[in-house]
């Protein structure tokens, strides 16, 4: 299994021919896997697992769903590329109905990317477009702490973290970091000055973290009363992950100036989106000022509205919010777990123990030989990530092997207080 040319090899083949051809930014892979149905994937040596972590929430829809797979084929069939020269029906039609879900206003427009740290980027420039149309001009984006948007150069400078940032220094400046969830932070750092503020409403790779009640809504307070722009990096958090289209429309009547997509938006297709909410905003970028080849492509945006599609007729929205609760509340009965953090089906939850034990990364080992997949952001921290059509069953196979996986943790980390391992507790891949 997993062999081309009529060859068959081992996982452990492939991670020798792997080591010596892909460069070496996200270590060693866990396992190589070769096919995947709905929730359930299949490695080279024919394990199956449970997928928990779906791609790192872009696994929407599962894997290999008939009809997204049967969309993209179909308009790959019909018209693949053809830049941004020219537009495509697949292209108005997503842009529409991105919209629509988001309620946004007349005037509003969608920029399409191909991942979540393009679409980053072009609300940075977004960001800059605006500060610098002011007068006086306004040279300061704020972000928060523990934030994450992204590795490229401009996204990188809106991330906090500083094992990412300071080999790749100097970044571009005019970026200002304050501590997540801090409301005097937050009220002292926008001022006349600020032309944006830009934040996750859960930071997924901070360990599942979701800022404070009503931190949203003063940041939305605070940024329209001093003219700057507040834009939500929803790549993580969108596309009905949090039981919601958009993790901002759990704050009643909340509107954002622009949101980030990407992620689950393809249901695994590569695609991201900038929304801009209303011609004030939207009007800030004109011809030649933004572009991307590839970004809107009518195989991703047919991907992207078949995803939609799914996700509004089978009720996925709804199935996010039950299975995600329910995985929640076990979670909270479970043993060993001392906090509980999320919504819908974006869940983090903290081990009882030493971070310098490591016992998170050992964690996710112990959980792929158990038959699952998932996560560690951090030393104590695990994050779930599935599929929206996760059942409640599949759930409640997890929740059960659950005290087993973390028995077999501790055991593989007694009387050890080592760095987590290569290929285990390394951090978010990047938003390509």
């Amino acid at each position: 299994m997993g062999g081309t040319g009529g060859t068959v090899s081992t996982g452990a083949a492939w991670l020798e021919r792997y080591s010596g051809s892909l460069l070496d930014v996200f270590g060693t892979p866990q396992r190589v896997l070769v096919r995947g149905s709905g929730s359930r994937v299949w490695d080279a040596d024919g394990a199956e697992y449970l997928d928990l972590l779906g791609g790192i929430a872009v696994n929407v829809l599962g894997h290999a769903h008939p009809l997204l797979t049967s969309v993209v084929a179909s308009q790959q069939a019909t018209l693949g590329h053809i830049s941004n020269f020219f537009t495509s029906p697949t292209q108005v039609a997503l842009a529409e109905r991105l919209l629509a879900l988001a309620g946004a206003p007349a005037g509003s427009r969608v920029f399409f990317a191909n991942s979540g740290t393009e679409a980053v980027e072009a609300a940075l420039k977004l960001a800059r477009r605006a500060g610098n149309s002011a007068d006086p001009v306004r040279p300061t984006v704020v972000a928060l702490e523990q934030g994450f948007h992204g590795r490229t150069i401009g996204a990188l400078s809106l991330t906090h973290k500083a094992a990412y940032r300071e080999p790749f220094a100097p970044l571009p400046g005019g970026v200002t970091h304050i501590p997540a969830g801090d409301l005097d932070a937050l009220r002292a750092a926008i001022t006349e000055e600020t032309a944006a503020l830009v934040l996750e409403p859960i930071q997924g790779e901070a360990g599942v973290l979701p800022l404070p009640p009503g931190y949203l809504r003063e940041a939305r307070r605070l940024t329209r009363e001093a003219g700057a722009l507040l834009i939500l990096d929803e790549v993580q958090t969108g596309v009905g992950r949090t039981g919601r289209w958009f993790a901002f429309q759990h704050e009643p009547d909340l509107m954002p100036d622009a949101v980030t997509l990407a992620k689950g938006l393809g249901g695994g297709f590569p695609i991201g989106a900038l929304i801009t909410f209303g011609s004030a905003v939207s009007d800030l970028l004109g011809p030649g000022q933004h572009g991307s080849t590839f970004g809107g492509n009518p195989v991703a945006t047919a991907a992207g509205l078949a995803t939609l599609h799914v996700i509004e007729s089978d009720d996925l929205l709804g199935n996010a919010d039950r299975v995600g609760r329910h995985l929640r509340e076990g979670l909270a009965r479970t043993p060993g777990v001392t906090a509980v953090r999320g919504e819908g089906l974006l869940i983090g939850f903290d081990l009882d123990a030493d971070p310098a034990d490591g016992l998170a990364p050992a964690a996710v080992l112990a959980a792929l030989d158990a038959g699952f997949i998932v996560n560690a952001p951090g030393p104590r921290t695990i994050r779930l990530a599935p599929a929206l059509l996760l059942t409640t069953e599949e759930a409640d196979g997890f929740l059960a092997a659950l005290p087993g996986i973390l028995d077999a943790a501790r055991a593989a980390t007694a009387g050890t207080s080592a760095a987590p391992s290569a290929g285990t507790a390394r951090p978010e891949p990047a938003q390509e």
